[in-house]
């Protein structure tokens, strides 16, 4: 990724506020209290509102970002909720994942460039167990009319970084699909994400 790319991000969680908020996403919140506990992987976790939360309910939880301002929010958030959180900065190349190690993978609004973004699901679901899940909530390539409309609802506003129900067939073939669906929803999470925008939710079980 470029050093502009990292930037933005460092820019972006710089400030004493959290960008999200620190309440964790309603759609994540919903579907891991359905999971059994066991590990989890949080990818491009900012500020660590989800990761935190997860290892709440007592999650074995890893994270990763490209963001050290974002590494450092979350570990204090995590230091103030008694929890502890494994959280890696860097590119996920870099990282010293295993195969299968992980029982749930959480894609929670991780947009990452759009000429990547395909070949780190794949790399991802290599770190996956079979019988794992993912669970999947991002911008859907819908969200340009909703951003036109307001821009305080937050995500990328290029087509090719959102993302469609074919795009995440293709990049995770080998799943059962237990939900996927584009969506309406209200966002409330912090200064970043408010507002009405389209989504795509996804859980998938690996075979």
């Amino acid at each position: 990724m470029t050093n502009s790319w990292t930037e933005r991000w460092n820019d972006r969680y710089s400030t004493e506020e959290f960008a999200y908020g620190t309440a964790p996403n309603n759609y994540l919140k919903e579907t891991l209290e359905k999971l059994d506990i066991g590990t989890i992987l949080f990818p491009a976790e900012g500020e660590g509102r989800n990761a935190v939360y997860a290892a709440k309910l007592g999650w074995n939880v890893s994270a990763f970002d490209i963001s050290s301002e974002g590494q450092s929010k979350a570990l204090k958030l995590a230091q103030s909720q008694n929890v502890i959180i494994d959280y890696q900065v860097g590119e996920l190349e870099t990282l010293n994942y295993q195969p299968g190690q992980f029982d749930t993978i959480a894609l929670i609004y991780a947009h990452f460039p759009a000429e990547i973004k395909s070949a780190i699901h794949k790399t991802l679901d290599q770190y996956l167990r079979k019988g794992g899940y993912i669970l999947f909530e991002a911008f859907s390539k819908k969200h340009l009319e909703y951003l036109a409309i307001n821009d305080k609802v937050g995500g990328p506003k290029d087509i090719a970084s959102l993302f469609s129900i074919e795009e995440i067939q293709s990049d995770f073939p080998d799943y059962e699909i237990i939900t996927l669906e584009e969506k309406e929803i209200e966002l409330n999470e912090g200064l970043f994400h408010n507002g009405k925008g389209s989504v795509i939710r996804f859980i998938g079980k690996k075979k």
